[in-house]
């Protein structure tokens, strides 16, 4: 039981609500992501901006993202990290009402950047707080978190394209999200969990990982970098490579993304009978075998096998990455997810666009090929982390 010292009557939280209250900010964060992905089109054709236009515009949510990661573990190292999540989720609620708003090019840069970097300060603390709620448990239950908020992010694209077909504004839209989105937090605020952090040795304002979080940092790099291309390249393999319609194009990612779902529900069951590093190793060996199976076999049913298979790999490395991370006796749990996660994100950012120069000079299939070998590569990280700081969970301590 935790009594939370925020409030001058105490108020005794179990671990159950705890789980809760964490579980809710996972769906936030991605049901408000989700939200505004679902409006681009709306606010591109209300500001009249072209391809060109809109991708350079796009680009600013990334960077504010990736600016503010040294300032995020900054914050988790030296405050306690439930008060900076709800910095975070405020922050992220109130630049989530703005895009609709928007009137010209530069406005909308602004909000975005604004947007990426609270997006970062929400996710990094909710991770913080999920590790946190993880060591009241005896089985995992880490990778659950990040299955629910793939959950909120088709849910805020259903709604999105409800509002849609109905001709919502997208203003009205995103600032009756963010007000639902905000009560919601505010209300569950009370039983998140209370985790002062661990201050060790002083860390410059930024740096990169440490020797001993450099295997994650790469993992995480890996799977990233996989997960994005699979985000933005899948539908277009399918028409150029496997050459389907359109609509089988699209039935492509939702096959990919229903099965990244499933496997980070199933992830805690599967971590609890046969440890984190197995699954990791699985998870390797699932990326590299799911993408060769699409780029030698490109055909409709067998690329959309390899991509079930990439999706039940990329599904449960990043949680618990996240997770031995932050159980690292070498840094604060803080600077340790904000340190991965630079390494991380420059794999989201950097390797997508790769695919498009390595597709032009030969062809998409050899794209996809060397983006195989990122599995491989996940898997050989995997095998040189040293046996004692991987913490596997079993059923029995």
């Amino acid at each position: 039981m935790q009594t939370d010292p925020a409030f001058s009557i105490p108020i005794k939280i179990s671990p159950r609500q705890l789980r809760l209250a964490t579980t809710v900010y996972f769906f936030i964060s991605g049901f408000g992501y989700s939200s505004w992905a679902s409006r681009i089109p709306s606010i591109q054709q209300r500001l009249h901006l072209n391809e060109a236009q809109l991708g350079g515009v796009l680009l600013s949510l990334p960077i504010g993202l990736m600016l503010t990661l040294p300032v995020t573990g900054t914050l988790l190292s030296r405050y306690n990290t439930k008060k900076i999540m709800l910095f975070g989720v405020v922050f992220y609620n109130l630049v989530l009402s703005l895009p609709g708003f928007t009137t010209t090019l530069m406005q909308l840069v602004a909000v975005l950047f604004c947007f990426g970097s609270s997006r970062n300060i929400l996710n990094l603390s909710i991770n913080a707080q999920a590790v946190g709620v993880q060591e009241l448990y005896k089985t995992s239950i880490m990778t659950t978190f990040h299955g629910v908020w793939s959950v909120a992010g088709f849910t805020g694209a259903a709604v999105g394209y409800v509002m849609v077909l109905y001709n919502i504004a997208p203003a009205w839209h995103l600032m009756g999200v963010a007000f639902v989105l905000m009560v919601l937090a505010l209300w569950l605020y009370p039983y998140a969990l209370s985790q002062e952090p661990v201050r060790k040795e002083h860390r410059p304002f930024f740096s990169f990982p440490d020797k001993s979080l450099l295997n994650f940092a790469f993992i995480c790099f890996a799977c990233m970098a996989c997960e994005n291309t699979m985000y933005d390249w899948s539908v277009i393999y399918f028409q150029k490579v496997v050459h389907t319609p359109k609509a089988a194009a699209n039935a492509a990612y939702v096959v990919y993304m229903v099965a990244m779902t499933i496997g980070r529900f199933a992830g805690d069951r599967v971590v609890t009978k046969i440890g984190v590093k197995n699954i990791l190793h699985l998870s390797g060996w699932l990326i590299f075998t799911g993408l060769m199976l699409a780029v030698l076999l490109p055909y409709p049913v067998i690329a959309g096998m390899g991509f079930t298979l990439v999706g039940l790999g990329v599904s449960c490395v990043v949680p618990l990455v996240f997770k031995m991370a932050a159980q690292s006796a070498a840094t604060s749990s803080g600077h340790a997810l904000a340190s991965i996660s630079s390494i991380g994100y420059l794999g989201f950012l950097l390797v997508p666009p790769m695919v498009g120069f390595v597709a032009q000079k030969a062809d998409l299939r050899w794209s996809f090929g060397i983006i195989a070998t990122l599995g491989l590569l996940l898997v050989a990280m995997v095998y040189s982390i040293r046996e004692e700081r991987v913490h596997i969970l079993k059923t029995e301590r």
